[in-house]
């Protein structure tokens, strides 16, 4: 075959997903490792990004003190759920396989500072941080622990609200895990709240917001139902920062607004406060 007859390849060129990452706020384009190298943070915007639990854990935690609980605690299939697109064990089966997690809130013990705490940090990449029967039962253990060891508790909530798929049995989380905190707090026990983006739904709506301080990262989308189902029922037009961090801190639904990189300093000193 001659020179110009052969068949030349075509270089293989990346996908644009591959190099650029894209602020959901402002949609400016970044190469992925300046928003890596960046902490998920937009330059332009300072629109905080959401982290995998892992991710957040290696941030907020003292280096080598995390130490994970109740991993076997997962989720429950009492109604057998099924729908158009698939059954519900299917559904969450192929979600533990992908995120390596085996539900939406890792918790375990750790030390931020110097102060030993009960950490629980939800991932929403876990069928959107949902609300099930496993991460309910997981917090309840961990108040109970942080009780038994004098521990501080410290959770960050990422969620689209209540798995749906386990019913009734999924809202009847968000009372016990009210309950759970409401014990720890008799016990003279500290909890601090962190919510990030998003924190919507029953958990906004139970423990998410019961912190004896509730933080929050800049721009964070904080509310319970969603734009257009409110302004639907109500028939008004919602002010353009309606559910944002700084419309809730303006309010007095937040106590403070942190940035990423202040978080465990700021949670360290509150620690320090109570005296944990």
């Amino acid at each position: 075959m001659s020179w110009f007859e052969a068949k030349k390849e075509k270089p293989a060129i990346p996908p644009a997903k591959a190099l650029w990452a894209v602020c959901p706020k402002c949609k400016s384009h970044m190469p992925k490792e300046e928003w890596k190298a960046n902490n998920a943070i937009c330059p332009r915007c300072n629109y905080h990004g959401r982290l995998s639990a892992r991710e957040r854990i290696a941030q907020v935690a003292d280096e080598g003190s995390f130490e994970e609980l109740f991993r076997a605690v997962s989720y429950s299939d009492h109604l057998e759920f099924h729908d158009a697109s698939g059954d519900y064990k299917s559904k969450v089966e192929a979600t533990i396989a992908k995120t390596k997690e085996t539900e939406s809130i890792v918790m375990g013990r750790a030390t931020i500072g110097g102060h030993p705490v009960m950490l629980g940090v939800m991932d929403f990449a876990f069928m959107g941080g949902s609300l099930g029967t496993g991460t309910g039962e997981r917090i309840a253990r961990a108040c109970e622990t942080a009780m038994a060891e004098k521990r501080a508790l410290v959770i960050f909530s990422a969620s689209g609200g209540a798995r749906m798929h386990e019913g009734i049995l999924s809202l009847m989380q968000m009372a016990k895990t009210s309950a759970a905190i409401g014990k720890l707090k008799e016990s003279g026990l500290p909890y601090i709240s962190v919510l990030t983006d998003p924190t919507t739904g029953g958990v906004s709506a139970s423990y998410a917001m019961l912190g004896d301080i509730n933080i929050t990262e800049p721009k964070a989308l904080i509310g319970f139902a969603g734009r257009r189902v409110i302004e639907n029922t109500i028939h008004q037009k919602l002010p353009d920062d309606f559910q944002s961090a700084e419309y809730l801190e303006k309010h007095g639904f937040i106590d403070k607004i942190v940035e990423r990189k202040d978080l465990k300093a700021f949670i360290a000193k509150m620690l320090n406060y109570w005296g944990c």
